[in-house]
């Protein structure tokens, strides 16, 4: 079955729509303990919940865009499906697990660590992935 080049890549903007609602909740929440705690001055992180709130959206922040852009490579270089959902899946399940485990009074603990598993796996499968197709498609 042959699949068009805009399937491949309307699969990575689904990817990139949920993790994109995933930085405006984790956005919003930021915004939302700053004017609970009156620390509306950048910088002010004096609450616990307030900094736990600040390092998931900025740990977000940091991981989404290159996830998003390794996606599309491998779609723009017609990588299978398959691995298109699985990455993108994975990834999107992880940054939750990761954003929910900040939000824990223990750490560490096994959803945050469960969150950083899979980005780290993404990113690490995501990379040979693109040296692979890369390099499938004649870079030399």
């Amino acid at each position: 079955m042959e699949v068009s080049m805009a399937h491949e890549v309307s699969i990575v903007a689904v990817y990139a729509a949920l993790n994109g609602l995933l930085l405006l909740a984790l956005s919003y929440n930021v915004g939302r303990h700053r004017a609970r705690t009156d620390s509306l001055v950048p910088g002010a992180m004096g609450d616990e919940i307030l900094v736990r709130a600040i390092r998931a959206h900025g740990n977000a922040s940091e991981y989404i865009p290159l996830a998003i852009v390794m996606l599309l490579i491998l779609a723009l270089l017609s990588a299978p499906l398959l691995l298109l959902h699985g990455l993108g899946s994975m990834f999107t399940v992880g940054r939750v697990a990761q954003a929910v485990g900040m939000f824990r009074s223990k750490h560490p603990n096994a959803i945050r660590f469960t969150g950083n598993l899979f980005t780290g796996l993404v990113y690490l499968v995501g990379s040979m992935a693109c040296f692979y197709y890369g390099f499938a498609q004649g870079v030399a």
